[in-house]
């Protein structure tokens, strides 16, 4: 796993962005992407074009990070991969998102790299798209514990989106939210 995701996932903690923030992020039940659709070309066109973002990173229980970020994504081969260019100035980070769909398994991938180490993610986290979110779900360790990381695509309109990262320590029943991306489209 990349080290930043590894630092988000040792900084989450047992109070979430759930808890904080009332009912606004529901919890996705473990058969969350047993109803997940076939993937297909164009699934990630959403994304394409530019975009300001608001990031909210949980750095403990009840201590939160915010900053402003902005993005450029292409839809590209067809739709068959997306590619995002994250960059948050104040910062000095950037990074690439890349999807990537498995035409004969009709399954996402979804990579991540940052430019400070400039190596993609080993292992893709695997995913697609249920009622119009696009959910990723990947099985993790935390030191000794095991986890569950999910990625969530949410509120897809055509001028924003949402994207916001939940750590499982319970076998999915229940989430914890550590990073909430709200995009607006430039």
């Amino acid at each position: 796993m990349n080290p930043d995701r590894r630092l988000l996932l040792n900084a989450s903690a047992a109070l979430g962005a759930a808890a904080l923030m009332g009912d606004a992020f529901a919890q996705p039940s473990p058969s969350y992407l047993d109803t997940a659709e076939p993937g297909k070309p164009g699934d990630f066109d959403f994304l394409s074009g530019n975009w300001k973002i608001s990031h909210e990173r949980q750095l403990k229980p009840g201590e939160w990070d915010r900053f402003e970020g902005e993005a450029t994504c292409w839809s590209i081969l067809g739709g068959v991969a997306s590619i995002e260019e994250l960059r948050i100035p104040a910062r000095d980070f950037s990074g690439m998102g890349l999807r990537t769909l498995d035409r004969e398994k009709k399954i996402w991938s979804d990579y991540w790299m940052n430019a400070k180490f400039g190596v993609v993610g080993s292992e893709g986290v695997t995913g697609g798209f249920v009622r119009g979110e696009g959910v990723f779900l990947s099985d993790d360790m935390d030191g000794d514990t095991p986890i569950k990381v999910l990625g969530l695509w949410d509120a897809i309109t055509a001028s924003s989106c949402g994207w916001r990262q939940g750590v499982s320590r319970d076998g999915g029943k229940t989430w914890d939210w550590n990073w909430i991306m709200n995009w607006q489209r430039v």
